[in-house]
């Protein structure tokens, strides 16, 4: 107990016992601050950085992340990534898919969006910038591996069961990295992890609230998507906290914080 003095009026001194912290509110403490921080910090930049303007006439043309399609013939796997539009860029990235098989012309890119049809198919070019925020890239898979996949996604694409109009939902899901994430989910074999900034990704679009990751290294549970925990080898340690994940990547060492995103090892693009 710390004690503090206290002087009354008669000229006495007074002892006051003080509690300190218990270790539960120190650790919710230092929970709180690991989330409010982090977005307090990618807040700052949004607000210091470049603003987009109207999304309306935001920039969409190519990033020159892709080589054009007649000229790459190999079979092509790609998810990019790139900051939300406005301010919900300081929370989240918007997510897609890229395919193309080997000799195509061009290449498929596949979103799901909040306006019309939630699958939009060639809405934007393949690595396109997102209303003004260039995309990174996440998933990087050329040649036979790649040709060997791209059939599971179409499958994924094809019978997504939130497809219609009206099952877009931003937060907790099903959005955009929803899709993506179940997508990658029907593969496996790329041992592809979304960013901690890809709100929805852990939304329980299958039913299951608690089960095997899909890479079959770990296991998950999750409440709606509002709450959640996953733990594995490929995954890492993700806690999903109403969209704001905290987490730690085991294989390759980096720490996941909301807002920020991910901080360390930079991930594998091609890893079959």
């Amino acid at each position: 107990m710390l004690k503090t003095q206290l002087e009354n009026a008669g000229g006495r001194t007074t002892s006051v016992a003080q509690s300190p912290l218990t270790s539960s509110q120190n650790s919710m403490l230092t929970f709180a601050l690991l989330i409010v921080v982090p977005v307090a910090l990618s807040g700052i930049h949004y607000l210091l950085g470049p603003r987009r303007g109207n999304w309306q006439t935001a920039d969409r043309s190519s990033a020159g992340l892709l080589a054009p399609a007649s000229a790459h013939p190999a079979a092509v796997i790609r998810v990019h990534a790139a900051r939300a539009v406005r301010w919900r860029g300081i929370f989240a990235v918007h997510c897609w898919i890229v395919v193309k098989e080997r000799g195509a012309r061009r290449y498929t890119r596949y979103d799901y969006t909040a306006w019309g049809e939630p699958i939009r198919v060639d809405g934007f070019a393949p690595d396109g910038r997102w209303f003004g925020a260039v995309p990174e890239t996440v998933v990087s898979v050329d040649g036979e591996r790649a040709e060997r996949l791209i059939p599971k996604i179409r499958f994924v694409v094809e019978n997504y069961r939130f497809r219609s109009y009206g099952d877009y939902s931003p937060w907790p899901g099903p959005n955009s990295n929803t899709f993506v994430q179940a997508a990658l989910d029907a593969v496996p074999e790329l041992k592809a992890v979304l960013p901690p900034t890809a709100i929805g990704k852990d939304y329980p679009y299958h039913g299951r609230w608690v089960g095997f990751t899909p890479s079959s290294t770990g296991v998950f549970a999750s409440v709606g998507g509002y709450l959640g925990l996953t733990i594995g080898w490929i995954e890492g340690v993700e806690l999903n906290f109403f969209g704001a994940v905290l987490g730690l990547d085991l294989r390759r060492p980096a720490l996941k914080f909301p807002g920020i995103g991910r901080l360390g090892r930079p991930t594998a693009r091609s890893d079959c």
